[in-house]
């Protein structure tokens, strides 16, 4: 049976420490760490303790790979992405998220599918390649990533597979599910409206088959981590933010049947 965790990103503007907090209080099974401008993120004793005065595990962490966390704990990406995985096991979180490389990103991506291998290896932790989209410019489709936004076109052992990322690329998730087959090892479940634009809506208020996908898992056997990762910047009150995310949580245990 599959867990499903929240990811701290879906409290933001708020602290890494609110997503324990209300992942503790509305019953999810643990924290996904996404690493980025929040210093709590980065800094490994803090989430353990956190951890720890909340009962509530981190069952990933998600390696600093946006645009805006280019210098997080490095310039260097593969720093970035062997410091994850030593968070990862300093955490006892059994995966990290990276994202395909970026195409300026040439070391890098040409050492990519060597690098993963050896640190799967060597740590026991599942790298899980994401899924991506592109962007829109002058009406044109341009994929910032290399080789290209879908990790199954070099083919990994473990795969993030994200619902917002699919939306906004205008790809069928249920068949990219299906192309990553046994190597999907992580699921980012959120909503998008077809926009082309990351929205990271609530589970059912938008298009994707995120119902759908839940009871393929379970048809599967799926046993890897649901994470929910939705976006409540917006939100005017407090109150929102966790209303939200219990809708979220309600929505993936009943589609996969917990």
């Amino acid at each position: 049976m599959p867990e499903v965790g929240v990811s701290t990103a879906s409290v933001w503007p708020q602290t890494a420490a609110t997503a324990f907090l209300l992942a503790a209080e509305l019953g999810y099974d643990g924290v996904e760490v996404m690493v980025w401008a929040d210093p709590m993120s980065q800094d490994v004793a803090a989430l353990r303790r956190a951890s720890r005065a909340h009962r509530t595990p981190v069952l990933a962490v998600h390696a600093p790979c946006l645009l805006i966390t280019q210098r997080v704990w490095s310039p260097d990406p593969e720093v970035r992405l062997r410091r994850a995985v030593q968070a990862a096991q300093d955490l006892g979180a059994p995966t990290v998220v990276i994202h395909p490389p970026f195409r300026w990103q040439r070391r890098y991506a040409d050492a990519f599918v060597d690098l993963i291998q050896e640190l799967e290896a060597a740590s026991g932790v599942a790298i899980a390649v994401e899924n991506m989209f592109p962007v829109r410019r002058f009406g044109r489709e341009v994929s910032a990533f290399r080789p290209s936004i879908d990790p199954t076109d070099v083919g990994y052992r473990h795969y993030t597979l994200d619902l917002s990322h699919t939306s906004a690329a205008g790809t069928d998730a249920l068949e990219l599910a299906k192309r990553m087959g046994e190597g999907l090892r992580h699921v980012h479940l959120a909503d998008g409206s077809g926009l082309p634009k990351d929205e990271h809506l609530v589970p059912g208020r938008g298009t994707q088959p995120c119902a759908e996908l839940c009871e393929e898992l379970v048809r599967t056997g799926f046993t890897g981590q649901v994470i929910l990762e939705i976006n409540t910047r917006r939100v005017r009150q407090p109150t929102q933010r966790r209303r939200d995310l219990a809708e979220a949580l309600l929505f993936a245990r009943l589609h996969l049947g917990q």
